[in-house]
């Protein structure tokens, strides 16, 4: 027998523990071409909560009842496929639950000799790919402009400093702590950082932007956008990642109207998801590969151990509690 999460409710507003429910099923067999895989890591991520919603999005939701599914790392069992061998580590968009029976073309092979297998849910996985594309492809920074990015210090954002930094550009950081503020300056080497919770925001970005912003990364939205749009220089170039304030809003998003900021400095702003650049995907991975080797990368890890405990770390998402990427640990890696 083995555990796994369902989502039994709709959640209104912020995600509650009785929007979903544990269950116990049987394990179940591999057949042709399938394998039965163990989890070791799940991926927890704010974009998840959209998925909860019964609305029309970039991807479908999740049905209630079901089994809700993120990315996961998980090592073979048993195998049925001329692909694969037991002890094979592999990841795959899975469900919440210790075990999983898929098929070989659900699944890829990861290589921990470039980077532990945790890592193919962080920096050279969907959030990695996601900062490589989102920025390059669409903020296009240039030497000496200035990058803010929001949500500076999660999966995304963090990874996002460091590609502009490696490019040239003056960056900064929007966190939600002083410990935040003080990992993006110390370690990943970001020019400067600030604290949202305890800072006027539009008198620090003003302080810290003096000549102004030219690609702003968006995680955020919200008050935080609205304090960055004033300062946008001509051209500026604005990739929309994420809006991570408004995920759990009961009401209507209303703000300050962006539509004069982009008018008077001719700025492109663009939505996207990482789907889009599914076709370049090797290339992102390899690029970021290559920085990783050679140190102009690093990335962070909030791991929660646990399978019992993955409803509750993907409830911290909305709390500011990670810092980097958030997952789960469900299980040891067993050596080959």
């Amino acid at each position: 027998m083995q555990k796994q999460i369902k989502l039994i409710k709709r959640p209104v507003g912020l995600p509650t523990k009785e929007d979903f429910e544990y269950h116990e099923v049987a394990i179940g067999e591999p057949t042709e071409s399938q394998l039965l895989v163990r989890t070791v890591y799940i991926s927890v991520d704010p974009y998840l909560r959209g998925r909860m919603n019964d609305v029309k999005s970039y991807i479908p939701p999740f049905e209630l009842d079901s089994v809700i599914t993120s990315g996961v790392i998980g090592q073979v069992v048993t195998s049925k496929s001329t692909q694969f061998k037991a002890g094979d580590l592999v990841m795959g968009s899975l469900g919440w639950q210790q075990y999983s029976i898929v098929n070989e073309t659900d699944v890829r092979k990861i290589d921990t000799d470039l980077a532990p297998a945790s890592a193919y849910l962080s920096v050279l996985g969907m959030t990695g790919l996601t900062a490589y594309f989102g920025l390059l492809d669409i903020g296009k920074p240039k030497a000496g402009e200035t990058v803010v990015v929001s949500g500076a210090a999660g999966a995304v954002g963090s990874i996002v400093g460091q590609i502009a930094k490696d490019k040239g550009a003056y960056v900064v950081g929007i966190a939600g702590s002083d410990d935040k503020v003080n990992y993006l300056v110390d370690q990943l080497g970001f020019d400067a950082a600030i604290n949202y919770k305890t800072e006027d925001v539009n008198k620090a970005l003003d302080a810290a932007c003096p000549n102004g912003i030219d690609v702003y990364f968006e995680n955020v939205g919200g008050e935080i956008a609205d304090a960055v749009f004033p300062l946008l220089n001509n051209f500026a170039r604005i990739p929309v990642c994420g809006a991570i304030s408004t995920y759990n809003s009961e009401g209507n998003n209303v703000g300050p109207r962006v539509q004069e900021y982009l008018i008077k400095t001719s700025s492109l702003m663009q939505g996207f998801t990482v789907g889009n650049y599914s076709s370049r995907f090797s290339e992102g991975a390899a690029a970021l590969g290559k920085m990783l080797q050679t140190g102009k990368l690093q990335y962070n890890e909030t791991v929660t151990d646990g399978f019992d405990q993955t409803i509750d770390a993907f409830l911290d998402l909305f709390k500011g509690a990670n810092t980097g990427k958030a997952i789960v640990k469900v299980s040891e890696i067993e050596p080959n």
